[in-house]
C-alpha cells in the first residue's frame, strides 16, 4: 500500500469542516512537554523510495534469525518447526483477503475454519468451548479477569508470582481504569509455585485467582486442590498457557478443573515474527459462554437441511447494546488462527504428543548437559521443555556474552524483573524440536567458558 500525501488544499478543507485552524490544534490535549519541536536529530526531511528501501535492507540485515544459529529463547515466544504447508495454504487468497464473517452466507469456509479452531482449543485446553481467538495471550489474560468480576460481581484478582510479567504488567495497566483490584509479586527462585499461598489468600472479596502452567520458571504443579478452593470461595480459576505443545503431554488446566483456560497460540502455526502478530485462547466452562468475551462460531443447517456455520455469538458493543457487551475487542486474529488449526491438523493427537515427548526428551538433555558446569544449578523439579537456571553470577552479562559467540542462551529473569536483586542470576532456558545436540554442546561448552 502506497502512501498518497493530501495536498495543502485537501488538507484546508478537511480542517475547516472540523472547525480547526491548522493541524497544530488536532495537538492540543497532548503536552508541550510530550511534543516535538522540530525535526527528530538524524532523520533527514525526505529521501527518495529507493534510499529508504536501501536503508531499511540496511537495519534488517543487523538482525540475528532465531535459525543463525543455538537457540533458547522462550518465555512466552518459541520456536518451534511450522511445516510448509501451513504457509501455503494461509496464502491463498480466499483466506489471505477474507474479511470479518459478517455474511455467513459468504464466509461459509471462514466460518468453518474457526468452528474447527474453537473445537481443536477447546480440547486442548481441557474445556467446554473455547472462542474464535483474541490478539494474544497477554490480552487474553486481562479479558478472563474482566470475565471473572461480572461472573462473580467482585473485584479483587490474585496473581500468582509465577504468572508472566508482562501479562501482569498488561493487567496492572488495564486496572487503572477499570477499578480492579489485583494482588502480585514477583517469584522466588528458591521456592516451588505459590498455589498454597493462594489458596490461603482467597477471601469474599476474590473474583479470582490467575495462574500460568506451566509458570514463567517451567515449574509444574497440579492446580486441582486450588481449583477446589477457588470453587468453594465463589471465585473462578483463571489458568494461562503460554506454550501449548506442553499440553501434549501434561494435564490440561480444564481437566484440573480450571474455569477459565486463556493462553498464547503462537507456538503452533506461527512463527516468532519478532513478537507479533500472535494469536490469544480463550475457553471456558460453558455455563459461562455467555460473559465470554470475543466471537464464537457455530454449526447449524440452513432452510434446506445442509450444514452451515454462523457467527453465534458476538458481544463486542459494536454488534450490541454497549451496556451488554462483554468486551471492545474489535477481531479475533483470524489468520493466525488458521495456521494454528492448520498446523494442530496436520500434526494430529499422535503428532502432538510425539512432538511434545521430543521437546521435553531434549529439554531433559540440555538441562543435565547445563547441570554439570560448576556453579550452576537447574531449579526445577519438574519441567516441560523450559526449565531455569541459578548461575553465580548476574545473568543478563553472560547472556550478551552469549550472543558475542552467535548463541542465544536464554532470557535472564534480571531482564523481566529489573531491580529486584534475588532474580538477577536466575537464566530461563527453553529447548524445543529445532535444537540439536550440536546446539546444546555449544551452549554448554560457550557458558562454561564465560562463568570460568
Amino acid at each position: 500500500m502506497r502512501y498518497l500525501p493530501l495536498t495543502p488544499d485537501d488538507r484546508s478543507a478537511m480542517l475547516g469542516v472540523i472547525g480547526a485552524s491548522s493541524i497544530d490544534d488536532l495537538f492540543a490535549d497532548v503536552p508541550a512537554e510530550a511534543r516535538l519541536n522540530g525535526p527528530i536529530e538524524g532523520l533527514p526531511m525526505q529521501a527518495s523510495e529507493l534510499a529508504v528501501e536501501r536503508h531499511m535492507g540496511a537495519l534488517s540485515r543487523r538482525n540475528r534469525a532465531a535459525g543463525d544459529g543455538p537457540f533458547f529463547l522462550g518465555a512466552g515466544a518459541y520456536r518451534h518447526h511450522v511445516p510448509a504447508s501451513v504457509d501455503h495454504l494461509i496464502q491463498r487468497g480466499e483466506f489471505l483477503t477474507a474479511y470479518t464473517p459478517y455474511q455467513p452466507e459468504i464466509a461459509q469456509g471462514t466460518l468453518q475454519m474457526l468452528f474447527e479452531f474453537q473445537s481443536q482449543v477447546a480440547r486442548l485446553l481441557g474445556t467446554d468451548v473455547a472462542n474464535a481467538s483474541m490478539y494474544d495471550g497477554s490480552t487474553a489474560c486481562w479479558e478472563a479477569i474482566v470475565m471473572a468480576r461480572r461472573v462473580t460481581r467482585r473485584n479483587k484478582a490474585l496473581l500468582s508470582t509465577g504468572l508472566h510479567p508482562h501479562y501482569r504488567s498488561v493487567a496492572r495497566t488495564m486496572a487503572k481504569y477499570t477499578g480492579d483490584v489485583l494482588v502480585d509479586g514477583d517469584p522466588e527462585l528458591a521456592a516451588g509455585t505459590d498455589w498454597a499461598a493462594l489458596v490461603a489468600a482467597i477471601d469474599k472479596e476474590t473474583s479470582c485467582v490467575v495462574v500460568q502452567y506451566p509458570d514463567i520458571l517451567g515449574r509444574i504443579d497440579d492446580m486441582s486442590a486450588l481449583a477446589a478452593a477457588c470453587q468453594a470461595a465463589g471465585a473462578l480459576l483463571i489458568a494461562v498457557v503460554t506454550e501449548p505443545v506442553a499440553l501434549g503431554l501434561i494435564k490440561s488446566p480444564g481437566e484440573m478443573g480450571a474455569d477459565i483456560v486463556v493462553g498464547e497460540g503462537q507456538s503452533l502455526g506461527v512463527g516468532l515474527q519478532f513478537g507479533g502478530p500472535y494469536v490469544g485462547l480463550f475457553a471456558c466452562k460453558a455455563k459461562y459462554v455467555r460473559q465470554m468475551p470475543g466471537r464464537l462460531c457455530g454449526e447449524t443447517v440452513d432452510a434446506n437441511g445442509k450444514r452451515g456455520f454462523v457467527l453465534t455469538l458476538s458481544t463486542r458493543e459494536q454488534h450490541i447494546r454497549r451496556e451488554k457487551a462483554t468486551s471492545n475487542i474489535c477481531t479475533n486474529s483470524g489468520l493466525c488462527a488458521l495456521a494454528f488449526s492448520i498446523h494442530m491438523t496436520l500434526l494430529g493427537e499422535a503428532g502432538l504428543r510425539g512432538l511434545a515427548a521430543i521437546n521435553h526428551g531434549r529439554a531433559k538433555t540440555a538441562a543435565a548437559e547445563l547441570a554439570k558446569i560448576p556453579g550452576v544449578a537447574v531449579l526445577n523439579e519438574s519441567f516441560f521443555n523450559e526449565f531455569t537456571l541459578l548461575l553465580p553470577t548476574a545473568a543478563r552479562p553472560v547472556i550478551h556474552r552469549l550472543a558475542e559467540q552467535d548463541i542465544l542462551g536464554g532470557v535472564s529473569l534480571g531482564r523481566l524483573y529489573p531491580g529486584n536483586a534475588g532474580l538477577e542470576n536466575g537464566l530461563v532456558v527453553a529447548v524445543t524440536e529445532t535444537v540439536t545436540e550440536a546446539d546444546i554442546a555449544a551452549f554448554a561448552t560457550a557458558l562454561k567458558e564465560v562463568l570460568a
